[in-house]
Protein backbone atom coordinates (compact mmCIF):
# COMPACT_ATOMS: atom_id res chain seq x y z
CA UNK A 1 0.00 0.00 0.00
CA UNK A 2 1.24 3.50 -0.92
CA UNK A 3 1.77 5.13 2.16
CA UNK A 4 3.34 8.38 3.57
CA UNK A 5 6.21 7.53 5.34
CA UNK A 6 6.46 11.14 6.69
CA UNK A 7 6.30 12.51 10.43
CA UNK A 8 5.22 15.73 11.45
CA UNK A 9 3.90 17.89 13.71
CA UNK A 10 0.85 18.63 12.13
CA UNK A 11 -3.03 16.82 12.39
CA UNK A 12 -2.87 15.93 9.26
CA UNK A 13 1.21 14.72 9.24
CA UNK A 14 0.21 12.48 12.28
CA UNK A 15 -2.69 10.91 10.90
CA UNK A 16 -0.62 9.76 7.80
CA UNK A 17 1.96 8.73 10.26
CA UNK A 18 -0.72 6.18 12.08
CA UNK A 19 -1.58 4.94 8.80
CA UNK A 20 1.46 3.93 8.12
CA UNK A 21 2.15 2.32 11.31
CA UNK A 22 -1.30 0.37 11.25
CA UNK A 23 -0.62 -0.66 7.89
CA UNK A 24 2.56 -2.40 8.85
CA UNK A 25 0.61 -3.64 12.03
CA UNK A 26 -2.32 -5.00 9.74
CA UNK A 27 -0.08 -7.21 7.51
CA UNK A 28 2.71 -8.19 9.78
CA UNK A 29 3.32 -10.82 12.24
CA UNK A 30 3.63 -10.32 16.00
CA UNK A 31 6.34 -13.14 16.44
CA UNK A 32 9.20 -14.76 15.05
CA UNK A 33 9.02 -18.99 14.45
CA UNK A 34 11.18 -19.34 17.37
CA UNK A 35 8.89 -17.66 19.92
CA UNK A 36 7.34 -20.72 21.73
CA UNK A 37 4.57 -18.68 23.40
CA UNK A 38 1.82 -16.59 21.32
CA UNK A 39 -1.03 -14.68 23.15
CA UNK A 40 -4.77 -16.40 23.24
CA UNK A 41 -7.14 -14.91 21.27
CA UNK A 42 -10.22 -14.75 22.08
CA UNK A 43 -12.40 -17.56 23.62
CA UNK A 44 -11.73 -18.76 26.88
CA UNK A 45 -8.27 -17.36 27.05
CA UNK A 46 -9.65 -14.01 27.68
CA UNK A 47 -7.65 -12.56 24.19
CA UNK A 48 -8.68 -8.62 23.32
CA UNK A 49 -9.99 -9.78 19.58
CA UNK A 50 -12.38 -12.44 19.94
CA UNK A 51 -13.21 -14.18 15.79
CA UNK A 52 -16.71 -12.36 16.36
CA UNK A 53 -14.88 -9.04 16.86
CA UNK A 54 -12.47 -9.87 13.86
CA UNK A 55 -15.57 -10.78 11.84
CA UNK A 56 -17.46 -7.09 12.52
CA UNK A 57 -14.04 -5.46 11.67
CA UNK A 58 -14.27 -7.13 8.17
CA UNK A 59 -17.23 -5.90 7.87
CA UNK A 60 -17.16 -2.83 8.34
CA UNK A 61 -14.47 -2.68 6.32
CA UNK A 62 -15.75 -3.73 3.46
CA UNK A 63 -18.78 -1.39 3.88
CA UNK A 64 -15.75 1.34 3.86
CA UNK A 65 -14.53 -0.29 0.32
CA UNK A 66 -17.47 -0.44 -1.37
CA UNK A 67 -18.69 3.07 -0.58
CA UNK A 68 -15.38 4.48 -1.73
CA UNK A 69 -12.74 2.23 -2.93
CA UNK A 70 -13.03 1.95 -6.87
CA UNK A 71 -13.65 -1.55 -7.92
CA UNK A 72 -13.11 -4.86 -10.99
CA UNK A 73 -16.85 -6.14 -11.09
CA UNK A 74 -15.58 -8.09 -14.42
CA UNK A 75 -16.77 -11.44 -13.79
CA UNK A 76 -14.38 -13.11 -15.70
CA UNK A 77 -11.76 -11.37 -13.46
CA UNK A 78 -13.24 -12.31 -10.21
CA UNK A 79 -14.20 -15.68 -11.41
CA UNK A 80 -10.41 -16.31 -11.88
CA UNK A 81 -9.44 -15.06 -8.89
CA UNK A 82 -11.70 -16.68 -6.83
CA UNK A 83 -11.02 -19.92 -8.57
CA UNK A 84 -6.81 -19.11 -7.35
CA UNK A 85 -7.83 -18.45 -3.88
CA UNK A 86 -9.61 -21.24 -3.25
CA UNK A 87 -6.94 -23.75 -4.46
CA UNK A 88 -4.78 -22.15 -2.10
CA UNK A 89 -7.40 -22.10 0.86
CA UNK A 90 -7.49 -26.03 1.34
CA UNK A 91 -3.60 -25.72 2.14
CA UNK A 92 -3.49 -22.27 4.46
CA UNK A 93 -4.27 -23.19 8.41
CA UNK A 94 -7.26 -20.96 8.77
CA UNK A 95 -9.69 -21.62 11.25
CA UNK A 96 -12.24 -19.49 9.60
CA UNK A 97 -12.36 -20.73 5.14
CA UNK A 98 -14.80 -17.93 4.18
CA UNK A 99 -13.21 -15.34 2.63
CA UNK A 100 -14.14 -11.86 1.32
CA UNK A 101 -12.52 -10.78 -1.86
CA UNK A 102 -12.31 -7.13 -2.94
CA UNK A 103 -10.64 -6.74 -6.54
CA UNK A 104 -9.56 -3.33 -6.51
CA UNK A 105 -9.48 -0.95 -10.17
CA UNK A 106 -5.89 -0.03 -10.04
CA UNK A 107 -3.07 -0.52 -12.12
CA UNK A 108 -0.42 -0.52 -8.89
CA UNK A 109 0.93 -3.69 -7.05
CA UNK A 110 -0.69 -4.47 -4.29
CA UNK A 111 -2.66 -6.64 -2.24
CA UNK A 112 -3.59 -6.60 1.54
CA UNK A 113 -5.00 -8.99 4.30
CA UNK A 114 -8.21 -7.48 6.67
CA UNK A 115 -9.56 -9.30 9.81
CA UNK A 116 -12.41 -10.81 9.35
CA UNK A 117 -11.01 -12.65 6.13
CA UNK A 118 -10.78 -10.04 3.84
CA UNK A 119 -8.07 -10.73 1.21
CA UNK A 120 -8.18 -7.38 -1.10
CA UNK A 121 -6.19 -7.44 -4.46
CA UNK A 122 -5.00 -4.95 -6.95
CA UNK A 123 -5.37 -5.10 -10.80
CA UNK A 124 -2.16 -4.22 -10.84
CA UNK A 125 -0.95 -7.42 -9.66
CA UNK A 126 -1.64 -9.45 -12.91
CA UNK A 127 -0.10 -6.82 -14.54
CA UNK A 128 3.39 -7.18 -12.60
CA UNK A 129 3.17 -10.80 -12.24
CA UNK A 130 4.51 -12.49 -15.72
CA UNK A 131 3.60 -15.82 -13.70
CA UNK A 132 0.74 -17.52 -12.47
CA UNK A 133 3.29 -18.88 -9.80
CA UNK A 134 3.88 -15.65 -8.98
CA UNK A 135 0.80 -14.48 -8.86
CA UNK A 136 -0.06 -17.14 -6.44
CA UNK A 137 3.00 -16.41 -4.24
CA UNK A 138 1.80 -12.98 -3.10
CA UNK A 139 -1.91 -14.36 -2.30
CA UNK A 140 -0.36 -17.47 -0.22
CA UNK A 141 1.43 -14.84 1.77
CA UNK A 142 -1.45 -12.58 2.62
CA UNK A 143 -3.50 -16.12 3.43
CA UNK A 144 -0.46 -16.65 5.79
CA UNK A 145 -0.91 -13.44 7.43
CA UNK A 146 -5.02 -14.30 8.28
CA UNK A 147 -4.11 -17.51 8.76
CA UNK A 148 -1.60 -16.36 11.62
CA UNK A 149 -4.21 -14.08 12.80
CA UNK A 150 -1.20 -11.35 12.65
CA UNK A 151 -3.25 -8.50 13.20
CA UNK A 152 -5.43 -10.04 16.59
CA UNK A 153 -2.35 -11.39 18.02
CA UNK A 154 -0.55 -7.38 17.23
CA UNK A 155 -3.09 -5.76 18.73
CA UNK A 156 -2.79 -8.23 21.75
CA UNK A 157 0.96 -7.52 22.87
CA UNK A 158 0.48 -3.70 22.19
CA UNK A 159 -2.63 -4.26 24.94
CA UNK A 160 -4.94 -1.89 22.97
CA UNK A 161 -8.67 -1.20 24.43
CA UNK A 162 -11.95 -1.37 22.50
CA UNK A 163 -10.63 -3.20 19.41
CA UNK A 164 -13.62 -2.83 17.73
CA UNK A 165 -12.84 1.32 17.48
CA UNK A 166 -10.19 0.13 15.34
CA UNK A 167 -12.40 -1.01 12.58
CA UNK A 168 -12.73 2.70 11.28
CA UNK A 169 -9.08 2.83 11.55
CA UNK A 170 -8.73 0.14 9.74
CA UNK A 171 -10.83 1.12 6.88
CA UNK A 172 -9.02 4.42 7.15
CA UNK A 173 -5.87 2.64 6.10
CA UNK A 174 -7.50 0.72 3.25
CA UNK A 175 -8.44 3.00 1.72
CA UNK A 176 -6.34 5.59 1.56
CA UNK A 177 -4.13 2.99 0.22
CA UNK A 178 -6.53 2.12 -2.17
CA UNK A 179 -7.70 5.11 -3.40
CA UNK A 180 -3.66 7.15 -3.25
CA UNK A 181 -5.61 9.55 -1.53
CA UNK A 182 -6.19 10.75 1.86
CA UNK A 183 -10.32 9.66 1.31
CA UNK A 184 -9.52 7.50 4.49
CA UNK A 185 -8.25 9.98 7.12
CA UNK A 186 -11.50 10.92 7.27
CA UNK A 187 -12.55 7.61 9.31
CA UNK A 188 -9.22 7.65 11.43
CA UNK A 189 -9.76 11.15 12.76
CA UNK A 190 -11.13 11.04 16.02
CA UNK A 191 -10.45 7.43 16.56
CA UNK A 192 -8.22 6.20 19.04
CA UNK A 193 -4.58 6.39 18.20
CA UNK A 194 -1.92 3.67 17.98
CA UNK A 195 1.85 4.25 19.30
CA UNK A 196 3.93 4.06 16.20
CA UNK A 197 7.07 3.79 17.81
CA UNK A 198 9.43 0.75 16.53
CA UNK A 199 6.26 -0.65 14.19
CA UNK A 200 8.55 -0.48 11.03
CA UNK A 201 11.36 -2.94 12.36
CA UNK A 202 9.21 -5.06 14.34
CA UNK A 203 7.25 -6.07 11.16
CA UNK A 204 10.51 -6.94 8.93
CA UNK A 205 11.43 -9.72 11.24
CA UNK A 206 7.72 -11.34 10.87
CA UNK A 207 6.94 -10.77 7.11
CA UNK A 208 9.69 -14.06 6.65
CA UNK A 209 6.37 -15.82 9.00
CA UNK A 210 4.01 -15.27 6.43
CA UNK A 211 6.66 -15.98 3.64
CA UNK A 212 7.86 -19.32 5.01
CA UNK A 213 4.10 -20.12 5.76
CA UNK A 214 3.36 -19.07 2.36
CA UNK A 215 5.88 -21.13 0.52
CA UNK A 216 4.36 -24.26 2.45
CA UNK A 217 1.44 -23.28 1.31
CA UNK A 218 2.11 -23.07 -2.50
CA UNK A 219 4.19 -26.15 -2.47
CA UNK A 220 1.00 -28.14 -0.78
CA UNK A 221 -1.54 -26.86 -2.86
CA UNK A 222 0.71 -28.08 -6.18
CA UNK A 223 2.03 -24.50 -6.89
CA UNK A 224 5.90 -23.29 -7.33
CA UNK A 225 7.25 -21.61 -3.90
CA UNK A 226 9.99 -20.51 -6.36
CA UNK A 227 7.22 -17.92 -7.41
CA UNK A 228 7.62 -16.05 -3.89
CA UNK A 229 11.45 -15.16 -4.58
CA UNK A 230 10.80 -14.51 -8.09
CA UNK A 231 7.95 -12.42 -7.03
CA UNK A 232 10.07 -10.38 -5.09
CA UNK A 233 12.70 -10.03 -7.88
CA UNK A 234 10.36 -7.93 -9.49
CA UNK A 235 9.42 -5.82 -6.22
CA UNK A 236 12.81 -5.11 -5.58
CA UNK A 237 13.44 -4.05 -9.37
CA UNK A 238 10.77 -1.56 -9.57
CA UNK A 239 11.87 -0.29 -6.06
CA UNK A 240 15.41 0.79 -7.74
CA UNK A 241 13.57 1.33 -11.20
CA UNK A 242 11.05 3.79 -8.85
CA UNK A 243 14.06 5.39 -6.95
CA UNK A 244 11.93 7.59 -3.65
CA UNK A 245 8.47 6.38 -5.08
CA UNK A 246 8.34 2.94 -2.96
CA UNK A 247 6.00 0.63 -4.59
CA UNK A 248 2.50 0.80 -2.88
CA UNK A 249 3.07 -3.59 -1.92
CA UNK A 250 6.49 -2.88 -0.11
CA UNK A 251 4.73 0.43 1.95
CA UNK A 252 3.72 -2.36 4.32
CA UNK A 253 5.68 -5.35 3.65
CA UNK A 254 9.32 -4.42 3.60
CA UNK A 255 11.86 -6.21 1.58
CA UNK A 256 15.30 -6.41 2.07
CA UNK A 257 18.21 -8.11 -0.27
CA UNK A 258 18.42 -10.47 2.70
CA UNK A 259 14.74 -11.24 2.81
CA UNK A 260 15.00 -11.91 -0.54
CA UNK A 261 17.92 -14.49 -0.74
CA UNK A 262 16.57 -16.10 2.41
CA UNK A 263 12.99 -16.41 0.31
CA UNK A 264 15.24 -18.19 -2.51
CA UNK A 265 16.99 -20.33 -0.16
CA UNK A 266 14.08 -22.01 1.48
CA UNK A 267 12.51 -22.56 -2.04
CA UNK A 268 15.07 -24.60 -2.93
CA UNK A 269 14.39 -26.59 -0.31
CA UNK A 270 11.37 -28.12 -2.01
CA UNK A 271 11.66 -30.29 -4.56
CA UNK A 272 12.17 -29.56 -8.01
CA UNK A 273 8.64 -29.77 -10.01
CA UNK A 274 7.80 -28.77 -13.74
CA UNK A 275 4.43 -26.81 -12.76
CA UNK A 276 2.75 -25.30 -15.50
CA UNK A 277 0.83 -21.78 -15.72
CA UNK A 278 -2.58 -22.64 -15.76
CA UNK A 279 -4.11 -21.02 -19.20
CA UNK A 280 -6.45 -18.63 -17.81
CA UNK A 281 -4.14 -16.93 -15.56
CA UNK A 282 -2.94 -15.61 -18.95
CA UNK A 283 -6.06 -14.92 -20.35
CA UNK A 284 -7.13 -12.59 -17.51
CA UNK A 285 -3.72 -10.56 -17.74
CA UNK A 286 -4.35 -10.32 -21.58
CA UNK A 287 -7.64 -9.11 -20.53
CA UNK A 288 -6.48 -6.42 -17.80
CA UNK A 289 -3.82 -5.01 -20.34
CA UNK A 290 -6.31 -3.65 -22.49
CA UNK A 291 -8.15 -2.52 -19.24
CA UNK A 292 -5.40 -0.62 -18.05
CA UNK A 293 -4.26 0.57 -21.39
CA UNK A 294 -3.92 4.66 -22.62
CA UNK A 295 -6.20 3.84 -24.92
CA UNK A 296 -8.22 1.25 -26.78
CA UNK A 297 -6.10 1.85 -30.07
CA UNK A 298 -2.73 1.50 -28.19
CA UNK A 299 -4.26 -1.81 -26.37
CA UNK A 300 -4.65 -2.59 -30.41
CA UNK A 301 -1.36 -1.16 -31.22
CA UNK A 302 0.42 -3.18 -28.54
CA UNK A 303 -1.16 -6.58 -28.92
CA UNK A 304 -0.47 -5.96 -33.09
CA UNK A 305 3.13 -5.58 -32.23
CA UNK A 306 2.99 -9.02 -29.89
CA UNK A 307 1.98 -10.55 -32.84
CA UNK A 308 4.77 -9.95 -34.89
CA UNK A 309 6.98 -12.00 -32.58
CA UNK A 310 7.95 -15.39 -33.68
CA UNK A 311 5.58 -18.06 -33.31
CA UNK A 312 3.24 -15.06 -31.57
CA UNK A 313 0.05 -16.58 -33.10
CA UNK A 314 0.43 -20.06 -31.07
CA UNK A 315 -0.24 -17.70 -28.02
CA UNK A 316 -3.62 -17.28 -27.74
CA UNK A 317 -3.49 -15.18 -24.78
CA UNK A 318 -1.47 -12.56 -26.92
CA UNK A 319 -4.53 -13.36 -29.53
CA UNK A 320 -7.23 -12.70 -26.88
CA UNK A 321 -5.32 -9.52 -25.42
CA UNK A 322 -5.77 -8.59 -29.04
CA UNK A 323 -9.66 -9.46 -29.45
CA UNK A 324 -10.39 -7.64 -26.40
CA UNK A 325 -8.48 -4.66 -27.76
CA UNK A 326 -10.36 -4.93 -30.63
CA UNK A 327 -13.68 -5.08 -28.71
CA UNK A 328 -12.70 -2.20 -26.68
CA UNK A 329 -11.59 -0.25 -29.81
CA UNK A 330 -14.77 -0.78 -31.54
CA UNK A 331 -13.53 -2.95 -33.80
CA UNK A 332 -16.35 -5.46 -33.22
CA UNK A 333 -15.76 -7.30 -36.15
CA UNK A 334 -12.16 -8.39 -36.19
CA UNK A 335 -13.06 -9.14 -32.57
CA UNK A 336 -15.87 -11.94 -33.36
CA UNK A 337 -13.66 -13.70 -35.99
CA UNK A 338 -10.60 -13.76 -33.71
CA UNK A 339 -12.59 -15.18 -30.98
CA UNK A 340 -14.44 -17.40 -33.21
CA UNK A 341 -10.90 -18.54 -34.55
CA UNK A 342 -10.02 -19.09 -31.06
CA UNK A 343 -13.00 -21.23 -30.10
CA UNK A 344 -12.34 -23.52 -32.63
CA UNK A 345 -8.99 -24.20 -31.35
CA UNK A 346 -10.37 -24.15 -27.96
CA UNK A 347 -13.49 -25.26 -27.90
CA UNK A 348 -15.96 -24.90 -25.04
CA UNK A 349 -13.61 -22.25 -23.01
CA UNK A 350 -15.57 -20.18 -20.58
CA UNK A 351 -13.55 -17.10 -20.98
CA UNK A 352 -13.80 -17.20 -25.23
CA UNK A 353 -17.40 -17.91 -24.66
CA UNK A 354 -18.15 -15.15 -22.68
CA UNK A 355 -16.22 -12.33 -23.98
CA UNK A 356 -17.53 -13.52 -27.56
CA UNK A 357 -21.19 -13.33 -26.21
CA UNK A 358 -20.37 -9.61 -25.00
CA UNK A 359 -19.26 -8.54 -28.51
CA UNK A 360 -22.41 -10.43 -30.13
CA UNK A 361 -24.53 -7.94 -27.57
CA UNK A 362 -22.33 -4.89 -28.61
CA UNK A 363 -23.22 -5.82 -32.49
CA UNK A 364 -27.04 -6.01 -31.62
CA UNK A 365 -26.83 -10.21 -32.14
CA UNK A 366 -28.57 -10.91 -28.30
CA UNK A 367 -30.13 -14.30 -30.11
CA UNK A 368 -27.07 -15.22 -31.30
CA UNK A 369 -25.26 -14.62 -27.83
CA UNK A 370 -28.18 -15.94 -26.17
CA UNK A 371 -27.85 -19.47 -27.95
CA UNK A 372 -24.21 -19.51 -27.16
CA UNK A 373 -24.66 -18.56 -23.31
CA UNK A 374 -27.61 -21.47 -22.95
CA UNK A 375 -25.79 -23.80 -24.40
CA UNK A 376 -22.29 -23.11 -21.94
CA UNK A 377 -24.43 -22.64 -19.19
CA UNK A 378 -26.11 -25.91 -19.71
CA UNK A 379 -22.69 -27.35 -19.64
CA UNK A 380 -21.48 -25.64 -16.56
CA UNK A 381 -24.55 -25.10 -14.80
CA UNK A 382 -24.68 -22.01 -12.23
CA UNK A 383 -21.21 -20.37 -13.68
CA UNK A 384 -20.89 -17.08 -12.68
CA UNK A 385 -19.48 -15.57 -15.90
CA UNK A 386 -22.15 -16.89 -17.95
CA UNK A 387 -24.96 -16.35 -16.11
CA UNK A 388 -24.04 -12.95 -15.35
CA UNK A 389 -23.46 -12.60 -19.28
CA UNK A 390 -26.61 -14.31 -19.92
CA UNK A 391 -28.54 -11.82 -17.89
CA UNK A 392 -26.48 -8.75 -19.20
CA UNK A 393 -28.07 -10.64 -22.74
CA UNK A 394 -31.64 -10.65 -21.13
CA UNK A 395 -31.56 -6.92 -20.18
CA UNK A 396 -30.45 -5.69 -23.47
CA UNK A 397 -33.02 -7.83 -25.48
CA UNK A 398 -35.99 -6.09 -23.21
CA UNK A 399 -36.42 -9.31 -20.90
CA UNK A 400 -36.39 -8.47 -17.64
CA UNK A 401 -37.83 -11.23 -15.86
CA UNK A 402 -35.41 -14.08 -17.34
CA UNK A 403 -32.48 -11.93 -16.22
CA UNK A 404 -34.24 -11.50 -13.07
CA UNK A 405 -34.12 -15.10 -12.41
CA UNK A 406 -30.67 -15.43 -13.58
CA UNK A 407 -29.32 -12.78 -11.55
CA UNK A 408 -31.59 -13.99 -8.66
CA UNK A 409 -29.60 -17.05 -8.29
CA UNK A 410 -26.16 -15.11 -8.51
CA UNK A 411 -27.32 -13.75 -5.52
CA UNK A 412 -27.94 -16.76 -3.70
CA UNK A 413 -24.60 -17.62 -4.36
CA UNK A 414 -22.73 -14.57 -3.91
CA UNK A 415 -24.84 -12.51 -1.37
CA UNK A 416 -21.89 -10.29 -0.63
CA UNK A 417 -21.85 -8.71 -4.34
CA UNK A 418 -23.51 -5.53 -4.27
CA UNK A 419 -22.94 -4.82 -7.94
CA UNK A 420 -25.60 -8.23 -8.77
CA UNK A 421 -27.94 -6.52 -6.38
CA UNK A 422 -27.88 -3.22 -8.30
CA UNK A 423 -28.59 -5.18 -11.62
CA UNK A 424 -31.18 -7.49 -10.11
CA UNK A 425 -32.95 -4.19 -8.76
CA UNK A 426 -32.84 -2.95 -12.83
CA UNK A 427 -34.18 -6.32 -13.87
CA UNK A 428 -37.15 -6.40 -11.85
CA UNK A 429 -38.08 -2.97 -12.45
CA UNK A 430 -37.56 -3.67 -16.45
CA UNK A 431 -40.67 -6.98 -15.22
CA UNK A 432 -42.27 -4.43 -13.13
CA UNK A 433 -41.74 -6.33 -10.50
CA UNK A 434 -41.62 -3.42 -7.69
CA UNK A 435 -41.85 -5.65 -4.58
CA UNK A 436 -38.50 -7.30 -5.98
CA UNK A 437 -37.03 -3.77 -6.75
CA UNK A 438 -37.54 -2.70 -3.03
CA UNK A 439 -36.09 -6.08 -2.11
CA UNK A 440 -32.61 -6.36 -3.97
CA UNK A 441 -32.35 -2.49 -3.39
CA UNK A 442 -32.62 -3.10 0.44
CA UNK A 443 -29.99 -5.79 -0.01
CA UNK A 444 -27.96 -3.59 -2.03
CA UNK A 445 -28.33 -0.58 0.67
CA UNK A 446 -27.59 -3.35 3.28
CA UNK A 447 -24.17 -3.82 1.78
CA UNK A 448 -23.38 -0.32 1.65
CA UNK A 449 -23.60 0.22 5.31
CA UNK A 450 -26.78 2.91 4.80
CA UNK A 451 -29.40 0.31 6.69
CA UNK A 452 -31.57 3.13 7.17
CA UNK A 453 -32.64 2.89 3.61
CA UNK A 454 -32.13 -0.47 3.57
CA UNK A 455 -35.49 -0.63 6.58
CA UNK A 456 -37.11 1.71 4.19
CA UNK A 457 -36.76 -0.49 1.06
CA UNK A 458 -37.99 -3.46 3.49
CA UNK A 459 -41.09 -1.62 4.98
CA UNK A 460 -41.95 -0.55 1.07
CA UNK A 461 -42.07 -3.90 -0.30
CA UNK A 462 -43.99 -5.57 3.03
CA UNK A 463 -46.97 -2.69 2.65
CA UNK A 464 -47.16 -4.22 -0.92
CA UNK A 465 -47.39 -7.88 -0.38
CA UNK A 466 -50.69 -9.82 1.19
CA UNK A 467 -50.78 -10.37 4.80
CA UNK A 468 -50.26 -14.45 5.58
CA UNK A 469 -48.44 -14.76 2.11
CA UNK A 470 -44.74 -16.59 2.71
CA UNK A 471 -43.28 -13.92 0.30
CA UNK A 472 -44.71 -11.12 3.20
CA UNK A 473 -42.97 -13.28 5.97
CA UNK A 474 -39.79 -13.40 4.09
CA UNK A 475 -39.67 -9.69 3.57
CA UNK A 476 -41.19 -9.45 7.38
CA UNK A 477 -38.09 -11.48 8.86
CA UNK A 478 -35.39 -9.98 6.63
CA UNK A 479 -37.19 -6.50 7.78
CA UNK A 480 -36.56 -7.85 11.49
CA UNK A 481 -33.13 -8.70 10.93
CA UNK A 482 -32.48 -5.19 9.46
CA UNK A 483 -33.97 -3.47 12.12
CA UNK A 484 -31.92 -5.35 14.52
CA UNK A 485 -28.52 -4.46 12.79
CA UNK A 486 -29.46 -1.04 13.12
CA UNK A 487 -30.40 -0.90 16.46
CA UNK A 488 -27.21 -2.39 17.54
CA UNK A 489 -25.66 0.15 15.37
CA UNK A 490 -27.48 3.23 16.84
CA UNK A 491 -26.31 1.70 20.53
CA UNK A 492 -22.63 1.10 19.60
Amino acid sequence: MKLDHGLTTSPRGFFKAAVFALAALLTTSPASAQESSLPTIGGTGGGLISGQQESEIGRQVMVSIRRSAPRITDPLVYDYLSAIIYRLVPSAPLQNRELTLALIDSSQLNAFAVPGGIVGVNGGLFLNAATEQQFASVLAHELAHLSQRHFARRVEQQETSAPLTLAGMIAGIVLSAVTQSDIGLAAIAGTQALSVQNMLAYSRSHEQEADRVGMDILASAGMDPRGMPEMFEIMMRQNRLQGNQVPEYLSTHPLTQSRVADTRNRAEQYPHLEIKDGQEYHLMRSRLQVHYAPSPDVAVDTFESYLERPDARRNHAIRYGLAVAYQANNQLDKAEQELQDLLKQNPGRITLQVTLAEVLNARDKTGEARTLLEDALARNPGNYPISYTLAQTEIAAGNGAAAAELLKELTRQMPGQEHLWSRLAEAEGMARNIVGVHRARAEYDALMGDLESAQRQLRQAQEKLPAGSPQRQAVTERLAEVTRQLQAQRNS
